[in-house]
């Protein structure tokens, strides 16, 4: 695979897991019992999920991985062969944060150029209260796909959706699965999205490759949803009157709202398409974008630093607050530039480290075998992928690490079937990353109902594509729709 021209640097090097014949496959899930209970009681003892402040997460990582250490010391594992695995581990993500850094300037220079608030500016003039609940998820996925983030896109277009909605007549339950089955999607197949980059680097396939395979399960889902709402949509009588107006019109005052701005985007998704590596599209976005600030935005400039070149810095590098007359606004035009990507990037380290753990004491072969033993087939293995990704974000109240974790643990178990490595990021982002919202007490659950004011139980059974989105993997692995096999040089796809 080193030598296909065709893959892109941000694939993982497949390594080879280590085997111990001294490990048990009840030592072997020691430090992942010790790591589950560690969130665990992180989730249901410790008030605000501060333990250990905003990095709970990733020190809990650290300490599974010196209870995956002591193990290792108890069955003759020497220190210099763990540090070994952890090393090789980093050294196989540096593409994939070299990428994460590059989406945090991507999503700071498309915000001070005006790329992102002329979306949002242009999404909003589609509503209309007859089709109010398609509309809605079809500006959520817009807004999230510019953005890469679902939370934004819910604690500005969604609060107001949901005002908006509710003054129709309209359930909020409904509005609220709109517009988390927006942005969910959105966040999903958006480039600038963490855990769109999480789950194909902890998969070892490349991020753009990644986005296409999704399409295969994520398209006919949201296109069954928007059925749905539409559906819904006809059938809610609705009265009053839509009147965005003052939130386009605090948008145009802040900004030069113009549709030259779309050219950013439209250049970077030609990139995409002619297969240009990641780090040149991306970067070519964040010049792009920087030199469209200049064009377009010299007021912004002015006002988020002393010079306009240095606003730009700023921008990609540190966080960037535009302020606009409207409060509901200010959260979205907000970007944290490469040290917003920061956390994420920790969290991958500390994954890394504790999955480099893991292989030197001959743990994951081990549990792997284990897993193994109760998914003979395909189908199987990408069941067991989804309820492993479930179980995490039932337990660990966290999607990114329903990404990591997995996404480590299967890979080897996928290369060992054949099955090329889009097939298990694609799974981990189906039920990994959409179902968090589905559970009260995950972060994305809690702060899903939180901000929009609606309850889970309010929403779960609207929030449609979030939920079915497992269930469309499990019907493609069943029925062997368009699942892609390795081959010696490449992939080859089949279907039944």
């Amino acid at each position: 695979m080193q030598d296909d021209k065709n893959l892109s640097e941000i694939e993982i090097q497949n390594q080879k897991i280590i085997e111990n014949k001294e490990l048990n496959i009840w030592e072997a899930l020691i430090p992942v019992v010790i790591l589950m209970a560690m969130l665990a009681y992180n989730i249901f003892f410790v008030e605000g999920q501060e333990w250990f402040g905003s990095y709970t997460n990733q020190i809990i990582l650290l300490l599974g991985g010196v209870s995956a250490a002591i193990v290792g010391f108890f069955n003759k594992v020497s220190l210099s062969k763990m540090f070994d695995e952890i090393i090789e581990n980093l050294k196989s993500i540096l593409i994939p944060i070299a990428i994460l850094f590059l989406v945090g300037a991507l999503a700071g220079t498309w915000l001070l150029s005006g790329v992102i608030p002329a979306m949002v500016y242009y999404g909003l003039q589609v509503l209309s209260p007859e089709i109010f609940l398609p509309a809605s998820l079809i500006i959520c996925a817009i807004i999230s796909i510019a953005t890469g983030s679902s939370w934004t896109t819910s604690a500005t277009v969604g609060i107001a959706l949901i005002g908006i909605g509710t003054a129709l007549g309209i359930h909020p339950g409904m509005i609220a699965g709109a517009v988390i089955s927006g942005a969910y999607f959105g966040d999903k197949m958006s480039p600038l999205s963490d855990t769109t980059n999480l789950a194909p680097a902890m998969a070892g396939t490349d991020l753009f490759t990644h986005i296409r395979y999704m399409t295969l399960t994520t398209v006919p889902t949201i296109i069954l949803t928007l059925i749905v709402f539409g559906i819904l949509s006809v059938s809610t009588e609705t009265t009053g009157s839509a009147d965005l107006s003052q939130l386009l019109a605090s948008i145009n005052n802040t900004f030069n709202i113009t549709p030259w701005l779309f050219l950013v985007p439209a250049a970077v998704i030609v990139l995409i398409l002619l297969k240009t590596k990641p780090l040149v599209a991306l970067a070519s976005g964040v010049l792009i974008a920087a030199l469209f600030a200049f064009i377009f935005q010299p007021e912004i400039l002015l006002e988020v630093a002393d010079s306009k070149l240095a606003a730009v810095a700023r921008s990609i590098f540190t966080d960037t607050q535009i302020t606009t007359e409207n409060k509901k606004l200010n959260d979205l035009f907000y970007a944290g530039g490469m040290k917003g990507m920061l956390s994420t990037i920790f969290l991958v380290v500390c994954a890394m480290i504790f999955g480099g753990i893991l292989d030197a004491i001959g743990a994951l072969a081990r549990i792997t075998r284990g897993l193994l033993s109760f998914a003979s087939s395909i189908f199987g293995l990408f069941a067991s992928t989804v309820i492993s990704c479930l179980g995490l974000n039932t337990i660990a109240s966290d999607q990114y690490l329903a990404i990591v974790i997995p996404g480590k643990m299967f890979k080897k178990a996928y290369d060992d079937k054949g099955l090329a490595p889009e097939n298990l990021s694609r799974t981990l982002e189906d039920s990994g990353t959409v179902t968090s919202v589905l559970i009260p007490w995950n972060t994305c659950g809690a702060y899903q109902s939180s901000v929009l004011g609606v309850s889970v139980a309010d929403y779960f059974i609207y929030a449609i594509f979030n939920w079915l989105s497992p269930f469309t993997t499990l019907l493609f692995a069943a029925l062997r729709i368009k699942i892609k096999m390795m081959t010696s040089k490449s992939t080859v796809s089949i279907a039944s």
